[in-house]
């Protein structure tokens, strides 16, 4: 269920958790952007929104210390620290493809009896005959599961043979590094939600000419939810003049802050929000499950535990509520509203929850069609576009369909890279390539929007 610098770049590069990224929200003269993420990646907690609003009455304008360990004996000496308390050394990242209904059957059984972590699909429910499968497996339990599916014959492929070194190689001791202040602010690298917040902080002092820094309110444990409103660019980039002329940009760079912040500190692969169940200690909603919208339909679950849970009810999390809150009181003059989630190289519209055609279908699809081609001519890599039930699967309750059920004419939810290679692990190396062909897509969207299709 994920704008240049982060979502697996959004604004300002993060870390590609699984923390779902947010939306691209294009009102009557103003675009709102938000991360669940951004453009670039992490996992749902599905990348903010984002709201234009076309020009028309000035009056009504709306927009869119990693602890060095040291150990006394004569002299300080510096002993190995592992992230995440080396909790992911030896597990393994798995790809398989169900060869037939008994196989996928046995497949389920087994994988809820050991409790793998899915990362494609995102539910046991949606794994069926021929269904690509990612899952990450933790040490203790490939030692059953890979011997399972060798004497079932069942063919897999590794694609990460140690988790834990890979992260280690990708996030590493950065304590050297500059991540803090905007000259030498590095967006080629994965930030922390602090370093992300102060980056916004000073932006807004030092850029008061061009953005306006605001919080729509507070996430379950009381972090702030910022949102940006672009309001001109400068003048270098004529399609950005043009476009920041008639519209606005609200950018959401973090939509999941509780989430996003538990992924650097205790769980790097955390997807859900943080709030508490009274009646089990299992943590967190699918903050892209919990918008009214067929809530908790099909492709959601009731439980708790679960990576899928819609909550108690809808917008029962505050970081939901408060951006619904924020785009109903636009909605008039919303044109549009992109997400940005990881992983699947897909540009996604509604419907999700079901299988149907929208009434807009030519004009959305051939925004879509463009959007891909123009994304796809930066380096070759290609995107699949469609209906997302048709897609990706049927889900319900999504910030997607809400967004269009509520009268936002082009909704759109892009799965960043890549397809699995690297998963919710994308190098760095990738930030900067992601978030370029990333930002061709977005700029194509609202030039069509320029264009009013009918």
């Amino acid at each position: 269920m994920r704008g240049c610098g982060a979502a697996r770049p959004p604004a300002a590069p993060l870390l590609p958790a699984p923390v779902r990224r947010g939306p691209l929200c294009v009102r009557g003269g103003a675009a709102t952007w938000r991360r669940g993420g951004g453009c670039g990646g992490a996992r749902s907690p599905s990348l903010a929104p984002c709201t234009m609003k076309l020009p028309g009455n000035p009056g009504s304008r709306v927009a869119a210390l990693l602890p060095l360990c040291l150990f006394v004996l004569k002299t300080w000496v510096p002993v190995q620290a592992y992230l995440y308390n080396n909790r992911y050394a030896g597990d393994k990242v798995i790809r398989l493809v169900p060869g037939s209904d008994k196989e996928t059957q046995a497949l389920k059984s087994v994988f809820h009896q050991l409790k793998v972590d899915l990362w494609q699909p995102s539910s046991l429910s949606y794994i069926s005959e021929g269904t690509v499968t990612d899952l990450r497996v933790p040490r203790n339990s490939s030692r059953v599961l890979l011997p399972y599916l060798q004497q079932a014959n069942i063919q897999y492929t590794i694609l990460i043979s140690d988790l834990q070194q890979v992260i280690e190689k990708q996030t590493g001791l950065r304590s050297s590094r500059n991540r803090r202040s905007v000259p030498g602010y590095n967006y080629e690298v994965y930030h922390s939600l602090k370093e992300i917040q102060n980056w916004m902080y000073q932006l807004n002092k030092t850029h008061s000419d061009l953005i306006h820094m605001f919080s729509i309110g507070k996430s379950y444990e009381g972090r702030p939810l910022f949102v940006l409103k672009a309001i001109k660019t400068y003048q270098s980039d004529p399609a950005m003049r043009r476009m920041l002329n008639q519209l606005y940009f609200y950018i959401m760079p973090v939509f999941n802050v509780d989430g996003y912040h538990f992924s650097w500190t205790d769980d790097r692969f955390w997807r859900k929000t943080r709030s508490k169940n009274s009646k089990f200690r299992c943590h967190g909603v699918d903050a892209n499950r919990n918008w009214k919208v067929k809530w908790c339909d099909e492709g959601a679950s009731f439980h708790p535990c679960d990576d899928t849970y819609c909550g108690p009810f809808p917008e029962s999390e505050p970081e939901v509520k408060a951006v619904a809150h924020f785009l109903r009181k636009r909605r008039k003059q919303i044109k549009a509203y992109l997400s940005f989630h990881a992983y699947a190289q897909m540009l996604l519209y509604p419907y999700s929850y079901k299988y149907a055609t929208i009434p807009n279908f030519t004009c959305v699809e051939s925004a879509a069609y463009k959007a891909v081609n123009a994304l796809q001519s930066a380096y070759g890599i290609r995107y699949r576009y469609g209906p997302a039930s048709s897609t990706l699967y049927v889900s319900s309750g999504s910030s997607m369909d809400w967004a269009y059920k509520n009268g936002i004419p082009y909704a759109f939810a892009f799965e960043l890279r890549d397809t699995g290679h690297f998963g919710f692990l994308l190098p760095e190396a990738l930030i900067k390539p992601t978030c370029t062909e990333t930002m061709l897509a977005v700029k194509n969207i609202t030039m069509h929007l320029l264009k009013k299709c009918h």
